[in-house]
């Protein structure tokens, strides 16, 4: 094979660009790429290995020999080393052999850019480019309509290798049967969004993912690059917006990933104190070096433009955002200003969040920050980080507990479900009930729930109901949705065999419903993150653990009235205050019989009464169901002609 060419994609200005961390096509210029040079076809490739004072290509079409196809360093300072090889192919499997000046260490390494990575457990990086013909112009149109902060926000999350299997194989649905079984899914079940957990790809298949070695190469566990755009495109050309797991926090030390790279610490930060994290047992992005920086934000733009990806859930924010984040004093050491904020980190976040919204339209960002960290998801201009949304893991934390309570007990704990009211609207919130809620010995969502086998489920379908009806959008682990009895494997399927039996199938068709309701509805969505959007009927009958509050719509008209009963005791002649008067409809009732519940019947057009209640002039008595949510809407008054 011939020798290498000299040749470059990079102009004087993509290096400056490069230096002063502002390059965010990197993908485009590093890694390796397919191209003719002087009428010869072949690949160029470019790494960055600044100490490095050698570096070759080896791969299957040189027998991986050391010094067969060197690279050669630019003059400008970059760290780049590039060159063209003539006659190397797509499907090539190569790795970087790097000599460092760093005592004499060789390293061998898995291109930081590839498009494409060997199956585990093998690490070669693959010579690839996935040319599709996108079929999704109708969603990239409307897509800053639908995925507005103002609409219905639902995500399905799923790990795609064990979502479903095929049992006669015993393996994972590929990228291409997910186009089919997936998208049909989340389609019945009217979600709005799906998440995939980290799909880059991993060599460790128990990290599900969160210890990445390929940020711009689509796990090969489930088919080729292509094939993952198609399902994408599948999914857009259903109206379901995709979300992908973004994972900026920390990286594995396996020997090929971006650990150590060129004998020196290039991708994670020197100092061990802010360089390696102890509970994960992996290294951390030095965010204060330019080029990291121009790494992460190209990959996060990567995924959007070469995948049309619509939304990234940024992983383990609070680990980021602290400088003595799972560490003890003496473990880690102040910023500037003496505080234990990471600086770094938090303009990282803000050049990130620019960088996305400046340059895609109608996306969103997602951080999972588990503190009280002000204004994550605060715009810029206002000193905020400048994301879209953040998941409100306080909630998450209450509700849970306050539902596994046995219901006599819950009069004891009205303050745990009605706290989250108190600071709901200080961020974007995102409720969720994610994967790390269903592992670990925590139990199912199910498992949770207390009492014999109805008022488990019973408990479940109120807890789903009161979260579909509590502001922010929300967020629902796969198996959730048919009330998954044991915990999440991520070696096996989710328990479908279970939708034989009639409460799985009712929780099923409740969750169904509630996505349903939560589009429908405008109260529900139109001002989700606004204070407007919510008022407080009662929330201090604790003795008999009722809630009631109102979901306000931009109009009147659309308002929701919602009642939760959290005990199984049917309350007869429950009177709750009215602000109009009029005669009211059911829209929902987690006790239907055909979800699994009671079927306590009650009046079909509850009238208000001129009795005052909770400060209002009118009201109505009601039945209120066992361990059920109702929801009621104002009808609308004929004019005479």
């Amino acid at each position: 094979m011939s020798k290498v060419k000299g040749h470059s994609l990079f102009t004087d200005f993509d290096i400056d660009l490069f230096k002063s961390g502002k390059h965010f096509r990197l993908y485009e210029k590093l890694g390796a790429h397919l191209m003719e040079v002087d009428g010869e076809e072949g690949v160029y490739f470019a790494v960055w290995a600044p100490s490095a004072k050698a570096v070759s290509v080896i791969g299957d079409f040189n027998y991986w020999i050391e010094g067969e196809h060197p690279l050669n360093v630019r003059w400008d300072g970059s760290g780049i080393w590039e060159g063209f090889i003539p006659g190397v192919q797509k499907g090539a499997s190569y790795k970087y052999k790097i000599h460092s000046h760093h005592n004499d260490i060789k390293t061998e390494k898995a291109d930081p850019f590839a498009f494409r990575a060997e199956h585990p457990p093998h690490t070669a990086s693959i010579v690839w480019e996935s040319p599709y013909q996108w079929k999704d112009d109708s969603w990239m149109k409307k897509r800053k309509d639908l995925n507005r902060l103002d609409k219905a926000i639902s995500v399905y999350e799923v790990h795609l290798g064990s979502w479903m299997r095929n049992l006669e194989e015993d393996r994972p649905l590929s990228y291409l049967e997910l186009a089919e079984e997936l998208v049909a899914y989340v389609k019945k079940m009217n979600f709005t969004h799906v998440e995939f957990m980290p799909i880059m790809e991993y060599p460790y298949d128990p990290s599900w993912g969160y210890q990445l070695t390929g940020y711009f190469a689509p796990t090969s566990r489930f088919g080729y690059p292509e094939e993952l755009k198609k399902l994408i495109d599948q999914l857009h050309r259903n109206d379901i917006a995709v979300i992908l797991d973004w994972v900026p926090s920390h990286f594995p030390e396996d020997a090929h990933g971006l650990g150590f790279f060129d004998g020196s610490h290039l991708y994670e930060h020197p100092d061990r104190r802010k360089g390696y994290h102890p509970d994960w047992k992996s290294l951390i992005f030095n965010y204060g070096r330019n080029e990291v920086r121009a790494f992460l934000i190209s990959n996060a733009l990567f995924w959007l433009d070469q995948y049309h990806v619509d939304g990234l859930r940024v992983d383990a924010v609070a680990s980021m955002l602290y400088l003595d984040y799972s560490r003890e004093d003496g473990e880690w050491e102040p910023n500037i200003y003496g505080g234990r904020e990471n600086l770094d980190a938090i303009s990282f976040f803000k050049e990130l969040n620019e960088a996305v919204y400046g340059n895609f339209e109608g996306v969103q960002t997602i951080a999972e920050e588990s503190t009280s960290f002000p204004m994550v998801s605060r715009p810029l201009y206002l000193g905020g980080l400048g994301f879209g949304m953040k998941w409100m893991m306080g909630w998450m934390h209450d509700t849970l507990e306050y539902f596994k309570k046995e219901p006599i007990y819950r009069q004891h704990h009205q303050n745990d479900i009605t706290f989250s009211m108190t600071y709901a609207f200080t961020e974007n919130f995102m409720l969720p009930l994610s994967h790390d809620e269903v592992v670990y010995g925590k139990q199912s969502i199910l498992g949770r729930m207390p009492g014999d086998e109805w008022q488990r489920f019973a408990n479940l379908r109120l807890l789903y109901s009161y979260m579909f009806t509590h502001p922010g959008s929300k967020l629902l682990f796969m198996g959730g949705e048919f009330g998954q009895s044991e915990e999440w494997d991520f070696q096996t399927s989710l328990d479908w065999h279970l939708l034989q039996y009639g409460y799985h199938s009712g929780i099923q068709r409740l969750v169904s419903d509630l996505n349903a309701l939560y589009q429908k509805e405008a109260a529900l969505h139109q001002k989700q993150f606004s204070a407007e959007g919510f008022e407080w009927i009662s929330y201090d009958d604790s003795e008999n653990s009722v809630l009631a509050f109102i979901r306000h719509g931009e109009d009147p008209q659309d308002d929701l009235i919602i009642i939760c009963n959290m005990t199984p005791v049917i309350r007869e002649d429950y009177r709750i205050g009215i602000p109009y008067a009029g005669s009211y409809r059911y829209v929902f009732n987690s006790d239907d019989s055909n979800y699994g519940g009671s079927g306590v019947t009650f009046s079909n057009r509850p009238k208000t009464e001129d009795i005052p209640w909770h400060r209002w002039d009118q009201s109505i008595s009601f039945t209120l169901p066992p361990l059920g949510m109702m929801a009621l809407k104002r009808m609308k008054t004929r004019k005479k002609s």
